[in-house]
């Protein structure tokens, strides 16, 4: 990498000075780590996840609220007709259609080329034996349900890991969204002044003395219940918070000495705020961000709780929670804990990056 100027230089030494303290920081290392790992799981979906069906959403009634480590025998039974076969990259993101009907059996034989087996689902006092034609396409398979089932008969694992993606694109998708309204609110409040910030403080007063929650809610229901509204519902309350922060980083900038220079050279104002002085109060936007990204899995968890948010049968932890609070009193809480655990764990993470970030960044403190 070549260094043009004295600012590319600086920058780039800012920047290997704030990774560096970044470094040092074991918690935050720890917790890229973790969101890392997080993300890689969101990314492949599908491809990893033991149930490859859409949304994890393969039921097995007969085996509800099966414990962890749980595994039976399954044999394919018929061919379903119609089902499309797709390239590796649209079952990553999409998931892959069950191709064959199959039911858990409890127990099986094998007499020449016939497959007798008695159904799971069987009464003990009505067990029957069935037999079909035995084929390399409906030999028994053993299934192994890592973390058992829900009430369902649904993979309790691919159930966590799905809803990984769910709560990562809310972040992802509501602070990208909270990002251009916050910073273009800001910029424009905190630049120009006048009767243009006057507007823009009024409506940031306006938006912040709504609670957060209930704003969410009042603009879920005007939107509806889905999974791309709750992204916008999330991101349109969190934006309030940016512009506060870019509006104030802004309003002790614009008076410095290179921005006056900026003014007497011509330069136009959208020059100027872009390349001379919202650079400068990225850093604050970014440790906000983090924090905002922590506070946007934690809405669209408590949304999807209430019913308001991602709707089933797309896997949600705050949906999940909800589906399963009622078995804490009975010996299946793991059920509701997991998922609690998850948010938990995926909240501490980014505010854990937020304040490595807000250490890293602060060119007041001086050890390095």
């Amino acid at each position: 990498m070549f260094i043009r100027n004295h600012k590319e230089f600086v920058s780039a030494s800012l920047t290997s000075i704030a990774w560096y303290k970044f470094k040092k920081n074991r918690l935050g290392m720890g917790a890229l780590g973790f969101i890392v790992f997080a993300s890689f799981i969101a990314l492949m979906g599908y491809l990893i996840t033991p149930d490859s069906t859409p949304y994890a959403n393969d039921q097995y009634l007969e085996l509800g609220l099966k414990k962890p480590g749980f595994t039976v025998n399954i044999i394919k039974t018929s061919k379903i007709q119609g089902v499309t076969r797709h390239n590796p990259f649209f079952k990553m993101i999409f998931g892959a259609k069950r191709e064959w009907n199959s039911i858990p059996i409890r127990a099986y034989q094998i007499h020449g080329k016939q497959l007798l087996y008695i159904e799971y689902g069987s009464p003990s006092s009505q067990i029957s034996v069935k037999a079909i034609q035995l084929t390399k396409d409906n030999f028994p398979e053993r299934k192994t349900f890592l973390l058992g089932t829900d009430r369902f008969g649904r993979d309790y694992l691919s159930q966590l890991m799905i809803g990984t993606r769910v709560s990562l694109s809310v972040g992802f998708i509501s602070v990208a969204i909270s990002l251009l309204i916050g910073i273009l609110a800001g910029s424009l409040g905190g630049f120009f002044g006048g009767w243009i910030d006057k507007i823009i403080v009024w409506f940031i007063n306006v938006v912040w003395s709504i609670p957060t929650l209930l704003l969410v809610i009042a603009i879920t229901f005007a939107l509806g219940k889905g999974f791309w509204q709750v992204f916008i519902a999330v991101g349109l309350t969190m934006w309030v918070e940016v512009a506060r922060v870019v509006r104030g980083q802004i309003l002790s900038i614009r008076e410095k000495e290179y921005v006056e220079a900026a003014r007497a050279l011509g330069y136009s104002n959208f020059r100027t705020i872009f390349y001379h002085i919202l650079p400068n109060v990225m850093s604050a936007v970014i440790v906000i961000s983090a924090a905002n990204f922590a506070s946007a899995i934690l809405m669209e968890a408590g949304l999807s709780f209430l019913g308001l948010g991602v709707q089933p049968p797309v896997p949600s932890w705050g949906s999940m929670i909800k589906e399963n609070y009622g078995y804490i009193v009975l010996d299946y809480a793991y059920l509701a804990i997991l998922p609690g655990l998850a948010i938990m764990l995926m909240v501490l993470a980014f505010m854990l990056i937020g304040n490595s970030l807000r250490d890293a960044l602060d060119v007041r403190m001086s050890e390095v």
